[in-house]
């Protein structure tokens, strides 16, 4: 599982001029990528790693503050664009194998008790946010 996680100011995903998931205060966007052998163990760790990583301001996690995380499945982050000029997505999970275990991220991150928002699985999304910092840190489950 690899995740892109950026401390943000705010963030919304809109999908067909609708808005699915936003968060409106400082919290964290995760891009969430899904390989094939992704399970159990790779959602306990990816959920933990979200909400313990220390990236809020006053090196605070969101399991400390209570900061929002809207987590956007995102499966290119699985692309390889090392060969030719067309990426492979060889390396991304199909939806069936992928989106329970998006869901199971959420899930655990909402067991918690963290305010968790969404994009829409697989679907074409517009996603807008206001980084703070920068701060974007790129975590894969071991």
């Amino acid at each position: 599982m690899r995740a892109v996680i950026q401390r943000v100011l705010s963030a919304s995903v809109t999908v067909d001029g609708e808005v699915v998931g936003a968060i409106d205060e400082p919290g964290l966007l995760v891009y969430l990528g899904v390989t094939h052998d992704d399970g159990d163990r790779e959602v306990r760790w990816t959920a933990g790693k979200i909400r313990d990583l220390r990236l809020l301001r006053d090196e605070q996690s969101v399991a400390d503050s209570g900061a929002p995380v809207l987590v956007v499945s995102q499966f290119t982050l699985y692309g390889d664009g090392r060969k030719g000029r067309r990426p492979t997505w060889a390396a991304a999970a199909p939806g069936p194998v992928s989106e329970p275990a998006y869901d199971a991220v959420c899930a655990a991150l909402r067991a918690d008790g963290l305010h968790v928002e969404t994009g829409a699985f697989g679907a074409d999304m517009r996603v807008t946010s206001v980084g703070d910092g920068p701060v974007t840190l790129i975590v894969e489950s071991p």
